[in-house]
């Protein structure tokens, strides 16, 4: 499991301006990487932390090898993590990073793009909400104070560093106001806006852009994927080589969400006035209501692109399109007519309501039902020019 930076897809003005900062010596003690998973957000954190570790060393040395071999393995002990958990089978309570280091490596062996729901499904707690907890943040004060195993540098890589619990994010100002000697904090996050403004104004912060068709095509072209195959996935990933992934393996979860919106849509549709098409609704609903809060947020998510999707098909702007249907009787063109100027604002917004009263665990039941009822009216406005 390398985890160089020539590894890492795209980004080459980013993974630049990192190495740069190591060879001159101007390396800030808290760093904020704001990005997408799919951009490469964790892969270039992994990537800098080698660059940081291991540059002392003489390139090629036995020194450098073992260095090199050590965080490929996620095993340098210098190099530490931390992510969102919760309780599972396993770990029945107290949940912290270390206990689930063995599912970590695991999870990052098969995917180092992977999403934050991917590591929930990965950990079994989709159902659950993962956080970083302020026992977590007592770990990393006890890993931070000891003295660094080889002497240079350690690195703490804080992955989602927006699911921090306010006495955790509490604690760890501490560390980002008055680090130790050579201590690099890297906090991770795909919402800046949720960061403590008191921790993102004392960090240095880079943003992650998302990548360009022609890395993901070359990316994928370095997985043995055949040209024109790795042009159309590049279409649909959007940037988000995680994705790219996903659809090459053909498991995206977008295939179910696809799935579940047309049915959806198509109920609403014909709830207008119909009390039968009005339960399956509300049947829709409670099944929704089912799932867990993490594959609830992706859903509205995609529906939220889905419609934006539809608006661009709408108005003839074909070169921003990338949807594919996987379903043949669902067709985004019949489709984007009825997605327009004078709905799609209240859509949008109802989507984004949705959302936000889920990730407050709201009763996703009455969540979903108030959604669907509000869908039943927007998707019957007529257009006016």
């Amino acid at each position: 499991m390398c985890m160089d930076f020539s590894e890492v897809v795209g980004q080459t003005h980013i993974k630049n301006h990192l190495q740069t900062t190591v060879q001159k010596g101007r390396i800030a003690h808290a760093q904020l990487f704001v990005g997408q998973s799919g951009s490469g957000l964790l892969p270039l954190a992994i990537a800098y932390a080698k660059q940081i570790l291991c540059s002392p060393f003489e390139p090629n040395s036995e020194a450098y090898l073992r260095c090199e071999k050590n965080v490929a393995n996620l095993a340098h002990p210098d190099l530490h993590f931390v992510f969102p958990v919760n309780t599972n089978e396993t770990v029945k309570k107290s949940a912290v990073s270390d206990s689930f280091s063995e599912e970590w490596r695991l999870f990052l062996s098969n995917n180092k793009y992977g999403s934050l729901f991917q590591w929930f499904h990965h950990l079994g707690i989709e159902n659950k909400q993962g956080n970083i907890s302020v026992k977590e943040a007592e770990d990393i004060s006890k890993k931070l104070a000891l003295k660094a195993y080889e002497g240079g540098y350690k690195v703490m890589i804080i992955w989602m560093a927006d699911k921090m619990n306010t006495e955790c994010a509490n604690k760890i100002l501490k560390l980002v106001e008055e680090p130790s000697d050579k201590t690099v904090l890297l906090l991770l996050t795909e919402n800046e806006e949720q960061i403590l403004n008191t921790i993102h104004s004392r960090c240095q912060t880079l943003h992650i852009p998302l990548l360009s068709e022609a890395a993901i095509i070359n990316g994928l072209q370095q997985k043995g994927v055949e040209e024109s195959l790795a042009k159309r996935i590049s279409r649909q990933s959007h940037g988000d080589f995680n994705k790219a992934i996903q659809i090459l393996e053909n498991n995206s979860e977008d295939i179910v969400f696809e799935e579940w919106f047309v049915l959806w849509v198509r109920t609403a549709f014909k709830a207008k006035g119909n009390k039968k098409a009005i339960q399956e609704l509300l049947q829709w609903s409670d099944s929704m209501a089912e799932k867990g809060r993490e594959t609830q947020k992706n859903f509205l998510n995609y529906c939220t692109e889905l419609f934006r999707q539809a608006l661009l098909k709408n108005y003839q702007a074909d070169v921003l399109l990338y949807f594919e249907t996987q379903d043949p009787k669902f067709s985004i063109d019949k489709f984007a007519p009825f997605v327009h100027q004078n709905n799609i604002f209240e859509i949008l917004e109802a989507l984004e309501n949705a959302n936000y009263h889920i990730e407050r665990n709201g009763n996703a039941k009455i969540i979903f039902a108030d959604l669907s009822i509000q869908l039943t009216k927007l998707i019957h406005k007529k257009e006016l020019i």
